[in-house]
């Protein structure tokens, strides 16, 4: 019995150790930008609930993204945008993934740009600052607004949102790929 519960004390450390690695310096200010966000949206109650969700959401990313560091800052400015604008970071990685397969360099046949594929005309009529959407926090800043802005506009409707999102006012190809790469991995297993 003894012996057993050394080895639960030592998995469980190691488990708590390696959630720490995965921030980028255990204790160190990471430079987040979404540190005044209350932890208690999007269900974090406490850091370790965020450390779960980060070291989670990590592991799906890294067949997209392999460079660790990119990964978890990615996952934190996606949060910190999503939750700013009251929406789930989960769905802002599907339309990410859709869009864009989490390329920040990727430009459409369209012309929209970026992460979540924002059309440069939004550039002028938002009154952001920066204004270059091949930046990451400045691509999901304008993407977020722009989703928000589209379920406001549907009343909550989210189907709707991302085909007007998309442009595919009416048609529900571009809503069921969305929904389909939620469903396949970002939602909690």
């Amino acid at each position: 019995m003894q012996t057993l519960l050394r080895g639960l004390r030592s998995a469980w450390g190691s488990l708590l150790a390696a959630l720490l690695l995965l921030s980028p310096a255990a204790g160190a200010r990471t430079g987040s930008p979404w540190g005044h966000i209350p932890v208690d949206r999007d269900g974090f109650t406490n850091p370790y609930t965020a450390q779960v969700w980060l070291a989670d959401m990590s592991t799906r990313l890294s067949t997209f993204i392999p460079d660790r560091r990119f990964r978890i800052r990615l996952l934190e400015d996606v949060r910190y945008a999503a939750l700013r604008e009251g929406l789930r970071p989960r769905i802002v990685l599907a339309v990410i993934q859709v869009e864009s397969a989490f390329n920040p360099y990727a430009i459409s046949t369209s012309g929209a740009l970026g992460l979540m594929q924002v059309m440069p005309f939004w550039t002028q009529r938002l009154p952001y600052h920066k204004r270059n959407l091949f930046l990451v926090r400045t691509n999901l800043r304008y993407g977020c607004h722009i989703l928000r802005h589209y379920l406001n506009r549907h009343q909550g409707n989210l189907s709707a949102a991302l085909a007007a999102y998309n442009g595919s006012n009416g048609l529900p190809y571009y809503p069921d790929r969305v929904y389909a790469a939620l469903h396949a991995r970002w939602f909690r297993q």
